[in-house]
């Protein structure tokens, strides 16, 4: 396995700065959005949900901290290394547990889960790119996954009508 001195690794890409200029970009517009709507979120309703649900729920938020500190981080280190495989589990999490969930789409698969059946492609695909060396492979089969299974899926979480929705606007 190639790895990168850390020296190596601390300039930052102008694509990774570009992309988390647009991330926040996008938070700030979603919140500036919502400030008409918005009210204190309901956090009874997260209780009332099932299980698979607040499952699904944690690990998205666990996998979009530590991917953002990921993003930001220096690569190629030991602390990168331990971070990315507690990310890869709370992705996996994500993607498996999603499955359970067919709300949209009452007792089906709906559209979403694409996605789901894409990260769970994905993950893997990136773990056997760093393991050969393929560090650029790597890198960008981690931030896509990152984009299209927590940021594009997380966005359709909280159009109207959507649980995320009532938590926080409904």
């Amino acid at each position: 396995m190639t790895s990168q001195s850390p020296a190596a690794s601390a300039t930052f890409p102008v694509r990774r700065l570009g992309l988390l200029i647009t991330v926040a970009v996008g938070v700030g517009l979603a919140l500036v959005a919502a400030s008409t709507v918005a009210h204190a979120p309901d956090w009874a309703l997260l209780a009332r949900q099932p299980w698979v649900i607040q499952l699904h729920i944690a690990a998205a938020l666990t996998a979009l901290l530590l991917g953002t500190v990921q993003l930001v981080g220096i690569k190629g280190t030991g602390l990168h290394r331990l971070i990315g495989w507690s990310w890869v589990v709370a992705m996996a999490t994500v993607a498996i547990s999603s499955l359970f969930i067919r709300q949209i789409n009452p007792g089906s698969f709906s559209w979403i889960h694409l996605l789901s059946g894409w990260t769970l492609i994905a993950l893997p695909m990136a773990l056997f790119a760093v393991r050969r060396g393929r560090i650029g492979s790597h890198a960008s089969g981690m931030t896509w996954t990152f984009v299209g299974g927590l940021i594009i899926a997380g966005a359709f979480t909280f159009l109207p009508g959507r649980l995320m929705w009532k938590v926080f606007f409904g």
